[in-house]
């Protein structure tokens, strides 16, 4: 694993872009983030046909029309082995040489509190959310790792991973990847503190290859508002796992940063956001 982070690190200090795979991608969002901030996304895996053929139009519309088609293949990550889809999407020599970096969210509906109630109901059972198969989907990310050997990793999930029927997911994952050879960290940040027009809580997890010697921070906000008491509860429900451990349990987690309101801009609304796009009005004359 170091031998192979090495060789990674130092094709990439030396002009190479980091190449990218998106776990549970649907059509693009955290593969977005990564292409607009220079690294190359080359592949993903998607469950939903629809979701993984428009990811393949938003970053693989370049590739010769059989190559496309199978990146534009929805994939079952829990029948699929690594190597065998590296190959699959083209890539020559030993699958653990082929990416950089593993980024992706595991399916949140077991997870979130508004999925458990769902599965409830359905199931008629309080504990259904713990035999939704998608809770143990985090596994199939880690075992992805495993063997592509990644030198950094981000994974996003709804706060309440921080508490799935009182275990902690994030610190499970990071405690895997400390053995594995990494730095880990994970906290809640609020898309509202960061110039975006929602606010949209969301647990982040960075692991760096201790071969980088990085420690993991995260981002200082740059906008303000005042949130709804709503925001608070939820996040202290979703905390519960850490307070609980306050002797030290919870090694791996980093205290969300505090957005400071003489510090930061005004938190962006919807009009902000909406104001340039060229104005709906047909709906008006029928």
């Amino acid at each position: 694993m170091r031998e192979i982070h090495r060789e990674k690190i130092a094709r990439i200090q030396n002009g190479g872009t980091p190449k990218v795979l998106d776990l549970f991608a649907g059509c693009g969002g955290i593969s977005l983030g990564f292409d607009r901030a220079g690294f190359k996304n080359a592949a993903a895996i998607e469950f939903d046909a629809h979701a993984a053929r428009s990811h393949a139009i938003n970053f693989h519309k370049g590739l010769s029309p059989e190559l496309f088609e199978k990146h534009a293949q929805a994939h079952d990550i829990t029948l699929i082995e690594p190597s065998s889809f590296m190959r699959d999407m083209g890539f020559e020599g030993d699958a653990d040489r082929a990416i950089d970096v593993i980024v992706g969210g595991p399916p949140c509906q077991a997870f979130a509190r508004v999925g458990r109630a769902k599965l409830r109901e359905v199931a008629e059972h309080p504990q259904a959310f713990k035999q939704d198969p998608r809770g143990n989907l985090y596994l199939r990310y880690l075992h992805f790792v495993r063997e592509l050997k990644p030198v950094a990793i981000l994974m996003e999930n709804v706060p309440d991973v921080l508490n799935y029927g009182g275990h902690n997911i994030a610190e499970e994952v990071c405690e895997t990847l400390d053995d594995l050879g990494y730095d880990c960290g994970y906290t809640l940040l609020n898309a509202v503190y960061f110039g975006v027009p929602e606010m949209r809580e969301r647990m982040f997890l960075i692991a760096y290859s201790k071969e980088l010697k990085k420690r993991v921070s995260f981002p200082a906000p740059t906008n303000w508002i005042s949130l709804p008491k709503g925001y608070d509860n939820s996040r202290k429900v979703a905390l519960k796992t850490i307070s609980s451990d306050l002797l030290g349990e919870e090694k791996y987690f980093i205290h969300p940063p505090v957005a400071v309101k003489s510090d930061c801009e005004p938190a962006v609304t919807a009009e902000e956001a909406l104001r340039d796009l060229p104005r709906i009005t047909k709906h008006l004359e029928q």
